[in-house]
């Protein structure tokens, strides 16, 4: 028998109490990043507001889609929040992530296991066998039960950076899910903008087309009485034509942002044909969007806070390749019991127990488990420039959105005075036509010019919208309502006999 050595069992009831007491984990502790970020926007003023509105407001971004004043839209948004499958599938993650989350808390725990056996069993002979205290003759019955205990001390903190990093993991996931509810709503609203904004085109078509055949009828019966010619007939058709031929191709985008919308709510494509048919105003904002400052990004872009979420993750794992590289501590202990009869289990039977630490330390991996150290560090360095580049791309998207709208707003104002002077001359052209005191070409002309006054002014109108979303979209602005993701998209059903089964076993 090997002789005991009394010095390796005192060093480790050190190393034991050590980590006990100081419960130290490795690996680096997470600080969030500073980031140099400038202190206003580079344009100097809010979007919408004149330069004497204050610009430090912090963004109001609740709801902002009910700014439009659209009932129809508002409804869409929550039928979207409710039904979309892109979100569904982020809810499906943090569910992931929750249960991983408690998965990595368990391993901090003890673990408990109980076993059970039974068997019958001949010696082939009339010897007497020896079960327990007990001698039996011929066939006997053998009964066993157990329960083995363990416990992983986590000295330097694997366990625990791996909870930490699940935690974060969670974190993420959450920011994930809020991520993809802001590109829902902001898709959804951009998608109707455009609808309503085809809608407006068709009808401005239609119109125009009617106007302009009513002017080739005219010309028509000018042509009879003497006073035009045949190229006024043929320009007059031919330009009412032209409009019309813009219809189909503007009822094509109708549909298709239709179609964008119900699959975006989770629905068959043809759906919201119904609903959508009675037209409506282009939606426009009622009022001026305050950016706040920079800094304010980094607490309201949920993709940003995602991309600093990861970050931390990554920098727990570090913590946890790093505690692999130092020795594993684990309490292990085992009480089993066997007799004839199960009622000697714990009386008349055989019991044995063990009790005792054990310690697993590497000695050589061939520089396995440093690679693995430095891996995780590149790794946490990757999420770092992430996060920075999410940063810069999110500060990217409010000066651009917030540039393009105030352009847009000073575009629109020249193309709605563009418009009522084109209504003016193409009205006195038609009069002085009429009149016989101008030519043909000159109402041709005027209405050419009025149609594409009149359509440029309704995508502005759209681009207003579209970039007022942008901005919302840059700011954080998404969904700001409860959503549950606890509830599972499936419901196991489990077998009728299997269920009856645990029922009456339970029942006993």
């Amino acid at each position: 028998m090997p002789r005991s050595k009394p010095w390796l069992l005192s060093r480790a009831c050190v190393v034991l109490l050590a980590g006990l007491l100081g419960g130290c984990a490795v690996g680096p502790d997470y600080t969030a990043p500073t980031l140099q970020l400038p202190t206003a926007w580079g344009s100097g003023k809010t979007a919408g507001m004149t330069a004497g509105d204050a610009t430090s407001l912090p963004p109001d971004l609740a709801h902002w889609w009910e700014q439009l004043n659209d009932k129809t839209l508002n409804r869409l948004v929550e039928q979207a929040v409710a039904g979309n499958l892109d979100v569904a599938t982020a809810k499906a993650r943090v569910r992931e992530a929750r249960a991983t989350r408690r998965q990595a808390i368990a391993a901090l725990a003890p673990t408990l296991t109980g076993s059970g056996s039974y068997s019958r069993a001949d010696n082939g002979s009339n010897v007497s066998a020896q079960s327990g205290d007990v001698t039996v003759s011929g066939p006997f019955d053998s009964f066993g039960a157990g329960l083995n205990a363990s416990w992983e001390l986590d000295l330097f903190g694997e366990n625990r950076r791996g909870a930490e990093a699940a935690e974060y993991g969670l974190d993420a996931s959450d920011e994930n899910l809020r991520n993809t509810l802001l590109v829902l709503v902001g898709d959804v609203t951009t998608s109707y903008v455009e609808a309503r904004g085809y809608q407006a085109r068709i009808a401005l078509a239609r119109r125009t087309a009617a106007s302009q055949r009513e002017t080739a009828a005219l010309t028509r019966n000018k042509l009879e009485a003497g006073s035009a010619s045949a190229v006024d007939v043929a320009n007059a058709e031919g330009q009412a034509a032209s409009t019309e031929a813009d219809i189909p191709q503007l009822e094509s985008a109708y549909q298709q942002s239709i179609h964008q919308i119900a699959v975006l709510l989770g629905q068959p494509p043809s759906s919201l044909n119904e609903t959508m048919k009675p037209s409506a105003p282009i939606p426009a904002p009622r009022r001026a969007v305050p950016q706040g400052v920079p800094a304010d990004v980094l607490l309201s872009r949920p993709d940003v806070r995602l991309a600093e979420r990861q970050l931390a993750q990554y920098t727990a794992k570090i913590g946890q390749a790093e505690a692999a590289r130092y020795p594993d501590v684990s309490l292990a202990g085992e009480v089993s019991t066997s007799a004839t009869k199960v009622g000697d289990l714990g009386k008349n039977s055989s019991i044995s127990w063990s009790f005792g630490p054990s310690v697993s330390v590497p000695i050589f991996n061939a520089g396995q488990l440093q690679a693995a150290v430095a891996y995780a560090q590149a790794e946490r360095d990757e999420y770092f420039i992430a996060y920075r580049a999410a940063v810069l791309t999110a500060l990217q998207d409010v000066e651009n959105a917030s540039v393009a709208l105030r352009q847009e707003q000073r575009r629109n104002r020249s193309l709605d005075a563009s418009a009522r002077s084109y209504r003016q001359a193409t009205s006195l052209a038609r009069t002085l036509y009429q009149s016989g005191s101008s030519s043909f070409l000159d109402v041709l002309d005027a209405e050419r010019s009025l149609y594409s006054a009149e359509d440029a002014q309704l995508q502005s109108r759209v681009a207003i919208a579209t970039y007022y979303i942008s901005l919302n979209k840059a700011l954080g602005g998404g969904w700001s309502g409860v959503v549950d993701t606890r509830t599972p998209e499936v419901t196991d059903q489990m077998a009728p006999r299997f269920v009856h089964a645990v029922k009456t076993a339970s029942s006993h």
